[in-house]
């Protein structure tokens, strides 16, 4: 039987992707003529990448820009970005521990990969395409024990697949709203993930 795992989201989570994204946001402008507001855009990191778009382009041109976003991608948006505060150290807990580490995360598997691999961020398991409840199939199924993120969508996540939810105030949401979507836990960032995980794994 595998290790039980925690599960991570990526953007604003483990990775902070708001510079690379901006560039590829304008990237995207400069290709298609239609304007971007990426500067906006980054502040509201989490939700689908059709979401987004949809606020720029007609409905009838956003699959197209979907696919143009992601051919421009990794040229843009892997480079710049960086990991969050704490979120090395508290990989390296997870994984020493004997804990696996699983990403569960909207954006598409194969560029969250080239995030992770890009800044060398260890992890076991790589679920893409994914966002709220649907990520809980995901989560049940490698075996997730508790589900880390920063967006409320997350918490709702977590609750959903029926494992505790531990909010980041890393990204869009507050510690409020986290904690109003179900949160059972709120961290100002990853610094002090490896502590409560100390706490909350006793025994496990």
């Amino acid at each position: 039987m595998s290790a039980p795992a925690v599960g991570f989201d990526l953007d604003m989570t483990l990775i902070d992707s708001r510079p690379g994204i901006r560039a590829a946001y304008r990237a995207l402008s400069e290709r298609t003529g239609v304007y971007v507001d990426a500067d906006l855009a980054v502040t509201r990191l989490g939700p689908p990448l059709r979401t987004e778009l949809g606020q720029w382009f007609p409905a009838d041109q956003v699959e197209d820009a979907v696919t143009t976003y992601r051919g421009l991608y990794p040229d843009y948006a892997i480079t710049p970005s960086v990991p969050t505060v704490g979120a090395v150290a508290a990989l390296t807990f997870v994984r020493e521990h004997g804990f696996r580490v699983v990403v569960v995360t909207s954006k598409l598997g194969r560029l969250a990969a080239l995030h992770l691999d890009h800044l060398g961020l260890a992890y076991d398991e790589l679920a893409g395409d994914l966002f709220a409840e649907g990520k809980a199939t995901a989560i049940t199924e490698h075996g997730v024990r508790w589900y880390v993120g920063d967006h409320t969508a997350d918490m709702i996540a977590a609750r959903t697949a029926g494992v505790p939810g531990i909010g980041v105030a890393t990204g869009p949401c507050s510690p409020a709203e986290l904690i109003e979507a179900g949160a059972d836990h709120v961290l100002d960032d990853l610094t002090s993930l490896p502590e409560l995980l100390a706490k909350i794994t006793v025994g496990t």
